[in-house]
């Protein structure tokens, strides 16, 4: 197997890895509440925690007297 004769340097590293760029993130538009978010992630809306649709999780609050 060939193995490099000589380390290669940073900067050259750096120059073939300029080409790979950060793209947008591709969002997705919840069916229930209209809202975009990252595909595969829960988002809250309006105090509840959403995930494919449903309701995941209500934020509680807190009652002080």
């Amino acid at each position: 197997m060939a193995h490099p004769k000589r380390r290669q340097s940073s900067t050259r590293r750096d120059k073939r890895r300029t080409h790979y760029k950060i793209e947008a993130p591709q969002l997705a538009i919840d069916s229930t509440t209209g809202e975009a978010h990252l595909y595969h992630r829960a988002h809250w809306s309006d105090g509840k925690l959403y995930y494919k649709g449903k309701v995941v999780l209500e934020k509680v609050q807190e009652v002080t007297e």
